[in-house]
């Protein structure tokens, strides 16, 4: 299982916390028919994507690219002593798997010099913050921390009908230390980094693109879970606020990367989660590279 890459003038590291079974392939993708599962269940099984009852398998992990000049932390994924009871192996969580996984890297929480978070769903922003003495605190404490300004304004507006227990634990935390960021699409960390809005699984979901004068690599979020997607880009997941958005702007993003060098740093897939994208058919593949 490879856990780094370098392209360009780049290094990437992953970062895993849990990569497991999820969701019956046919509830978490409501367009999928038994028909088309069946015709690909042999490559994904293969891919370490699907398991033997047609179960999903995530990876959920963080990725930390080191340019030139800043160390910085993609998606913070599921975070300690949460209260996710509709998620029972993220629920009140105790385990050092993600820590561990940083130092492993070669990194400390103080080392990180920007959080960027692709969207405020609960798995990608749980390290966001740690519990210390009964508070919130930002778990990187030099770093500033990146929210698409649409994104943010979505989840204020749910979180003001009713709460949302990650917006209130692991994101208004960080704002209320003054650690965020709050931008606009326009956003850029120097001449390395820069946002690609994604919209569909949320309003304001944004992709991160990496390299100077070109995408060296991208982080896609979860505008993808699963390599079907790849291979059936109108399959939207149950959790995309907008599905028919979400298909379009998937389609987008994969004809956008088509046969390029760009490294496709994807949320969920299985390991090795990074590919190239290449076309197959009216669809597309996401060839892993390791």
């Amino acid at each position: 299982m490879t856990l780094e890459f370098t392209v360009g003038d780049l290094t990437i590291h992953r970062l895993i916390e849990q990569e497991t079974t999820f969701l019956p392939a046919l509830e978490m993708l409501p367009g999928l028919t038994p028909d088309v599962l069946a015709e690909n269940r042999a490559w994904m099984q293969q891919a370490g994507a699907l398991d033997a009852r047609d179960v999903l398998i995530l990876c959920f992990q963080s990725y930390v690219v080191k340019t030139p000049h800043h160390t910085i932390l993609v998606d913070s994924c599921i975070g300690n002593d949460k209260p996710r009871p509709l998620r029972p192996s993220w629920n009140m969580k105790t385990d050092d798997t993600y820590l561990r996984a940083l130092a492993a890297a070669g990194f400390a929480v103080d080392d990180i010099d920007f959080v960027m978070c692709t969207h405020l769903h609960v798995d990608h922003v749980g390290w966001n913050t740690r519990l210390e003495n009964g508070r919130w605190v930002p778990t990187f404490p030099n770093a500033r921390y990146v929210f698409g300004k649409s994104e943010f304004d979505y989840w204020t507006e749910q979180n003001a009908k009713t709460p949302v227990p990650p917006f209130g634990d692991s994101v208004l935390p960080v704002v209320e230390a003054g650690r965020a960021e709050i931008v606009r699409d326009d956003y850029a960390i120097g001449d390395h980094t820069r946002i690609l809005p994604t919209p569909g699984h949320t309003p304001g979901h944004v992709a991160f693109t990496f390299g100077r004068g070109r995408d060296d690599a991208v982080f896609s979020g979860d505008l993808m879970h699963s390599p079907l997607q790849t291979r059936y880009p109108e399959l939207s997941v149950k959790f995309d606020v907008d599905q028919a958005a979400a298909a379009a702007t998937r389609r987008g993003f994969l004809e956008r990367y088509c046969d390029t060098d760009t490294l496709c740093c994807t949320a969920h897939f299985p390991s090795p989660s990074i590919g190239k994208i290449r076309r197959l058919g009216n669809g597309f593949s996401c060839e892993a590279v390791s």
